[in-house]
């Protein structure tokens, strides 16, 4: 058994880093119009036995059920900073239900990502033990595969700022010889800054991925983009 996990932001979190540049009603279109680009890439996939979408807010869930992915809400209580930790409790929730082989955990924030690019990451990892699709824009990590899916921490945002060569040192530390790293533009291409959206605008164009939510999305408010 496979799963594709899909970690969400609370919608009024998400993108913080583009609130310079666009209200938080934008913020939350544009969250929205990647998830739903990102759901209906994989609504012909049948690699992975369940898809899973794990945020807490309620619209979020709600819109990735419409796409056939399973909602899990993130738990409630205290604010959790550490972003591996809010892996390491998705994965727990994963593993007690539905006890999966391997996990795939990727990121509504990849625009440019293809169905084709999920199904290869999926192979690779069935013959490896770690698979990891490095960022375009810096060493930091787009998707992130584990065969067993506890079988390593995750190394997402390190003091040292690379996600990539920390979660590389530690899987040598532990061992893990069954490495693959699956080299991708198209997979590794996230959008964070103000840089990556004007790219990613030009490269959805390319792509022909013209009627997509978030080209609707860059097009509507290319001129806040290019003040």
């Amino acid at each position: 058994m496979s799963v594709l996990a899909v970690p969400v932001s609370p919608i009024s979190q998400s993108k913080r880093r583009l609130a310079k540049i666009f209200s938080n009603e934008q913020l939350e279109e544009l969250t929205l119009a990647m998830l739903k680009d990102f759901c209906k890439k994989t609504l012909d996939l049948n690699c992975f036995t369940e898809k899973i979408v794990y945020c807490n807010t309620a619209q979020v869930l709600e819109l990735s059920e419409e796409y056939g992915f399973c909602p899990i809400r993130e738990e409630s209580g205290q604010k959790i900073d550490n972003f591996n930790d809010v892996i390491a409790q998705m994965n727990n929730m994963i593993l007690k239900k539905f006890n999966p082989e391997n996990v795939v955990i990727s990121f509504v924030d990849l625009v440019l990502i293809s169905p084709t690019n999920l199904v290869e990451i999926k192979n690779l990892l069935e013959k490896n033990q770690l698979v990891i699709c490095p960022s375009v824009h810096s060493l930091g990590i787009s998707i992130l595969g584990r065969n067993p899916p506890d079988v390593i921490d995750t190394c997402f945002s390190p003091s040292n700022g690379s996600s990539l060569i920390a979660q590389i040192e530690l899987a040598k530390k532990n061992d893990l010889v069954k490495i693959a790293l699956y080299d991708s533009f198209r997979a590794g291409f996230d959008v964070d800054l103000k840089e990556h959206l004007k790219l990613g605008y030009e490269f959805l164009k390319i792509f022909n991925l013209t009627d997509s939510e978030t080209y609707k999305f860059m097009q509507n408010h290319l001129k806040t983009l290019l003040k």
